[in-house]
């Protein structure tokens, strides 16, 4: 068993959760939130829109399967959704000491011991939840014994720098070529589009890819406000006079809708779970999706010619943007899920689809 050592975490509105350590003992702040999610840490703990956040965990005891061994595929991680583990730190109430899985190389508490990330357990993150559900996210830090540290707004970086690749790679030989904007894009979006028959062009957030060989640009996920990413959008209005396919996941919604024109604003606690509902525009047709987000679309704010593609259903925030005319369309939820279910993963297809109606207008 793990030697613990007693550890707290504290809210901007002085509230104060007395819990142990099983991970890294270094002190960390950031924006507290928290996700309903009952499996799939180790996906979560990957994806970079989690960076800068100290993420609770509602479903009671986590670590029991332990951590997958780190196998690459084509060059990404095969159960991970980056290289690294984004959180700042993890909150939970009961973590398992013995993990058991065919899959699992280590434990929850190793792992983010690798990765320097702190964690708490035996914390009541019932009544955590419901501060942050009734004040909404706020700024919190982990402390351990006289070490202290100052509380830090993540929102008020630009994370989506952080979080991005450095420079231009290439995935896979495929027929169509997708110029993927690394916004802090999770793995599994690239694995969807490999399997699709693509050669992924993954570029920095910030970099100019319109003078790039492409038959379709991709606008991935990523942490933080929106309006931090001037760069990125400025990009995306380039190539928006044409007709060559977009399509956008997350942060990507909000990056396409302000290139549109719209503007975006801070949920009160975002949305971070595998069941939020969404409901197609103009039917009758109701998807479970995977989200994690905490920025949305002001859907009155769309200009003309665009229009909401997706409502969610529980408070009508915006899930999804499209245009009119020409092949744009993004999701403020995850497709590609990992973790979540896969119920909408058909929206690739309809890129591609894009993408072959494109190249067949231009070649007629």
């Amino acid at each position: 068993m793990l030697q613990v050592k007693q550890a707290k975490l504290t809210l901007e509105d002085g509230t104060v959760f007395e819990g142990k350590s099983f991970g890294s003992e270094k002190p960390v702040a950031g924006e507290v939130v928290f996700y309903t999610a009952m499996t799939g840490y180790p996906e979560s703990l990957t994806d970079p829109s989690y960076t800068g956040q100290i993420l609770v965990s509602t479903y009671p005891m986590i670590g029991n399967y332990g951590v997958p061994f780190s196998e690459t595929d084509e060059g990404i991680h095969k159960f991970f959704e980056s290289n690294k583990l984004h959180i700042s730190g993890l909150v939970i109430s009961d973590y398992s000491f013995k993990f058991s899985h065919w899959n699992a190389e280590k434990s929850l508490a190793a792992w983010l011991k690798e990765f320097d990330i702190p964690g708490i357990f035996d914390i009541d993150t019932r009544a955590l939840t419901k501060i942050l559900r009734e004040k909404g996210s706020m700024l919190g830090k982990i402390e351990f014994g006289n070490e202290t540290i100052d509380f830090y707004d993540p929102n008020k970086e630009n994370l989506v720098a952080r979080a991005s690749c450095s420079q231009r790679e290439v995935y896979g030989n495929g027929e169509h070529r997708v110029v993927l904007i690394d916004c802090g894009v999770k793995n599994n979006i690239i694995r969807c589009l490999l399997k699709r028959g693509t050669t992924v062009i993954r570029v920095p957030w910030d970099y100019d890819f319109s003078t790039e060989d492409y038959d379709g640009v991709f606008i991935s996920n990523g942490p933080g406000d929106p309006a931090m990413c001037n760069e990125t959008v400025r990009n995306i209005k380039k190539i928006m006079d044409a007709d060559k396919p977009v399509m956008g996941i997350c942060l990507g919604n909000q990056l396409l809708a302000r290139a549109a024109g719209a503007n975006t604003y801070k949920l009160k606690y975002g949305h971070r779970s595998h069941n939020q509902p969404v409901l197609l525009q103009g039917t009758d047709k109701c998807y479970i999706t995977s989200q994690n987000h905490g920025y949305a679309v002001a859907t009155e704010t769309l200009p003309d010619g665009w229009e909401p593609m997706f409502t969610n259903v529980n408070d009508n925030t915006n899930e999804g943007i499209r245009h009119k005319t020409k092949p744009f369309f993004s999701t403020q939820f995850h497709p590609e899920a990992s973790s979540g279910p896969t119920d909408t993963e058909f929206l690739f297809d309809d890129f591609i689809q894009n993408i072959k109606n494109y190249k067949k207008s231009v070649n007629a």
